[in-house]
């Protein structure tokens, strides 16, 4: 299983290193191969928000093919207008199973295009504004996250967290997503 992580300068570090932490620790519980990474715009390293520092693993122009791809948020505006970072989003969540973002991660998808219609929610600070910015979704209050089809999204930052246990809950089961809880000392409910 592939699973990509989309990072950019601004991003909120939970929202990526916690679904990372989630997907690392259940490879340590399932015999196929797992890999989770971080993709970024350009392989420079990317500046999170906080002032960390992280090198993703591959940039948009040249990565694996994956099941599983998540976009974090985070300060979100400048990639917004970025058409290369929504040209490859758009491009390849075509060829991904399953997409899903966590926290503001969501306006990166819905100004690509790519969930028009579908039920979303994001961190409560910006729901008013993704319904605003896009009227053609339905955006849902007081969820930790929302499936809709293929496409998952979660409120803000912790959020994520839970989203990403309930992933894996969907592809290896309830048993062993409890049991990466467990691993992360995490109360998942």
């Amino acid at each position: 299983m592939e699973i990509g992580i989309f990072i950019y300068d601004g991003v909120e570090v939970l929202d990526f290193s916690g679904p990372f932490e989630v997907f690392s620790t259940a490879a340590r519980f399932v015999d196929e191969p797992v890999n989770v990474s971080l993709i970024a715009p350009s392989h420079a390293p990317v500046s999170c928000r906080g002032g960390l520092s992280v090198n993703p693993h591959y940039s948009i122009h040249g990565h694996p093919r994956f099941d599983l791809l998540i976009v974090a948020g985070g300060q979100h505006q400048h990639v917004l207008s970025n058409t290369s970072v929504l040209a490859w989003l758009a491009e390849t969540a075509t060829h991904t199973r399953r997409c899903a973002s966590v926290c503001t991660g969501v306006f990166l998808f819905a100004e690509a295009g790519l969930i028009d219609g579908k039920s979303v929610t994001t961190h409560w600070d910006d729901l008013a504004r993704l319904q605003t910015s896009y009227p053609h979704l339905k955006v849902c209050e007081d969820k930790r996250f929302v499936m809709d089809q293929n496409f998952t999204s979660s409120a803000g930052v912790s959020a994520g967290i839970d989203m990403s246990l309930e992933l894996v809950k969907l592809h290896f089961g309830k048993s062993l997503a409890f049991k990466t809880a467990r691993q992360m000392d995490y109360n998942w409910l």
